[in-house]
């Protein structure tokens, strides 16, 4: 009998040695498949509600005016998401940020239509956005026919040198007109790349704000612009 305990002892002592290797094993490969948590998702603005700012978005503006108006609008039947302040200002930028999540490299995607503006027309994205004041632009604007990457840090906007051209201002462009045009970026690590109408347009480097931050839509002063069809492809 005693030698009968010690052999279901020692064998009741490994099966729990197992189990616990194992159970940490799969609570590694959980905690593996949580910090790699692959964000897809496109916002059609289809199910917000007219006349307002979209749920789980946040309108910021840069620069000296407190004014800044984005909404859901009305575009031929389809909702889409618009900055409608035509405030005509020299150095004042309009943000919406997403406030779901904040995510370091990432794919993003959007229809852009410039409807009106003066001083400048339509805009695009920022990204590892910490505020107002810090954060990445790229932009392109009907009105100069052109598109081009800067960096936001300390409220002070600054374009950014392309790689192998130096700094150019960006890139000129086929003229955009008044209908819709397909912008997109791809970020990893340093490196941002451009797309307009799924052409590469340049990259750049950057190391100013290396961390993950939150993505949204941007336009500068009194630009009127629509946006459709966002979309945020990354590894949060």
């Amino acid at each position: 009998m005693k030698t009968l305990s010690i052999i279901i002892l020692t064998s009741f002592l490994l099966f729990n040695c197992s189990k616990s290797k194992t159970d940490n094993k799969n609570s590694g490969n959980e905690q593996k498949s949580k910090s790699q948590e692959v964000v897809d998702t496109t916002f059609t603005f289809d199910n917000y509600e007219l006349g307002k700012i979209p749920s789980g978005w946040t309108q910021y503006y840069t620069g000296i005016s407190d004014t800044t108006d984005w909404k859901i609008v009305d575009d031929e039947g389809n909702k889409v998401v618009a900055q409608l302040s035509k405030e005509d200002l020299k150095g004042h930028y309009n943000e919406i940020v997403f406030d779901g999540f904040k995510v370091k490299n990432v794919e993003l995607k959007v229809r852009i239509k410039g409807i009106t503006g003066e001083r400048d027309q339509g805009g695009g994205f920022v990204w590892r956005f910490i505020d107002a004041d810090n954060h990445y632009i790229v932009r392109a604007n009907p009105l100069e026919d052109n598109v081009v990457l800067y960096k936001m840090e300390n409220g002070k906007r600054t374009d950014l040198p392309l790689i192998d051209k130096g700094r150019t201002y960006g890139v000129d462009v086929e003229p955009l007109g008044s209908g819709w045009n397909n912008l997109r970026l791809t970020v990893v690590d340093n490196l941002f790349t451009v797309y307009l109408n799924d052409k590469q347009l340049f990259q750049v480097r950057d190391e100013t704000f290396p961390k993950a931050g939150k993505i949204g839509l941007w336009t500068k002063a009194d630009a009127v612009t629509y946006f459709d069809d966002f979309q945020v492809i990354s590894t949060k």
